[in-house]
């Protein structure tokens, strides 16, 4: 909106064409977000304690954490809030790739909504139903998924159309273009053509793995979103480079056009989430709830795929990866030894990965802390990517 605004001012005052620079608008939006979190925190919190909206604690979990059970929750959206409001000021609004990082942002926002509605009215840890939650996660991620697949390789939303056409008259076997290609980092000129199949698939599971590895990270407090707001501001970089035709030829990176609008939107989820972790800090005074974990999650894996950057987010959101495989490794090797042996043994004290650090006597503040260093180093190794090719 203010970029419109922007545009027509700057018709009769050339000083406005400064808006029209990608990266001070990027800054913008983040001091935006982050006012906003700031100011509509407080009064956030208090409607959140006033309609009693806390937090559920698993009796199964750390028994430290009884003490935080009726801590407001669904603080997330506050950050989703404050990240929309943001993007719509500063972005540039005819944009595809920001209105498609929107509309996967806030259903899986919506979907975690559900499901901490449901822990609070009901009452139940559990919340939504596990299949329900992957139903409704699936079909917004297959559906950006499939609408991605043509608009990376395309720098028109006509040719878009177009292109989906002809794969549709093809049969179904179409070859993408080389933007649509997975990028292996550290290598010049190494890529692999994934197909549309092959792309939908790939995008599915970053989607909706990102989300959910970003939920199950969200069990301490400040432990998700710093790790967020850091894999968020690097990717903001990397939609620079390849929406930038200069930058992008010279760094060897396939040139996206319009995929650049997205250091905007970056720009403001770090705003947001910096807010929120003012609040967020230990002591806790809010909870992001699954609101605000899903739908982080989910943008953060829609701005990998947009900037082919899927293999990179494995690596700077390490933590996140981690921590989902200490789920699944506990889940997977408790089910075995039960149906091998009658009872079932656990690899750690408990799961997710944090819950064992914390077992094995580390504080709270130590395990987030530590898991805060882990993940800047994580990143700061991704961002090497730039240029060690």
């Amino acid at each position: 909106m203010l970029l419109e605004l922007a545009q027509y001012l700057a018709k009769d005052i050339r000083a406005f064409n400064v808006f029209g620079y990608i990266t001070l608008r990027a800054v913008l939006a983040c001091l935006t977000a982050l006012t906003i979190s700031m100011l509509a925190g407080p009064l956030v919190i208090r409607k959140l304690t006033a309609y009693k909206i806390g937090q559920s604690v698993r009796d199964d979990g750390p028994q430290s954490h009884l003490s935080k059970a009726g801590t407001p929750t669904m603080g997330g959206a506050l950050v989703l809030l404050s990240m929309l409001v943001s993007t719509l000021l500063w972005a540039d609004l005819e944009n595809r790739f920001v209105w498609v990082v929107l509309v996967v942002t806030f259903g899986f926002g919506a979907v975690g909504w559900v499901d901490d509605y449901r822990k609070v009215v009901y009452r139940n840890p559990k919340g939504l139903s596990a299949g329900a939650k992957f139903f409704w996660q699936s079909l917004i991620g297959l559906m950006a998924a499939l609408y991605l697949a043509f608009a990376v390789s395309v720098p028109t939303s006509e040719k878009l159309f177009s292109l989906f056409t002809d794969w549709l008259a093809s049969g179904l076997p179409l070859d993408l273009p080389a933007q649509a290609d997975l990028m292996v980092p550290f290598f010049k000129n190494m890529a692999y053509p994934l197909g549309v199949w092959g792309f939908i698939l790939l995008t599915y599971f970053v989607i909706v793995g990102t989300s959910n590895a970003v939920n199950l990270t969200d069990g301490l407090d400040g432990l998700a979103i710093m790790p967020a707001v850091m894999v968020g501001s690097a990717l903001g970089i990397f939609a620079y480079v390849v929406g930038n035709a200069v930058y992008s030829k010279y760094l060897l990176f396939p040139y996206i056009p319009g995929a650049g609008e997205l250091t905007v939107f970056c720009g403001a989820l770090a705003g947001a989430g910096l807010g929120f972790l003012w609040f967020n800090a230990y002591p806790a005074e809010v909870f992001m709830g699954d609101v605000g974990a899903l739908a982080i999650g989910a943008a953060l894996g829609t701005v990998a795929v947009i900037t082919r950057q899927e293999i990179v987010l494995f690596i700077m959101g390490g933590i996140f990866v981690v921590e989902t495989l200490s789920v699944m490794l506990q889940v997977g090797w408790f089910k075995y030894t039960k149906r091998r042996y009658g009872t079932g043994r656990r690899i750690l004290r408990m799961a997710p990965l944090h819950h064992h650090f914390e077992e094995s006597g580390w504080t709270e503040t130590q395990v987030v802390v530590r898991f805060w260093i882990i993940s800047m180093m994580l990143v700061l190794f991704g961002l090497s990517t730039l240029k060690l090719r």
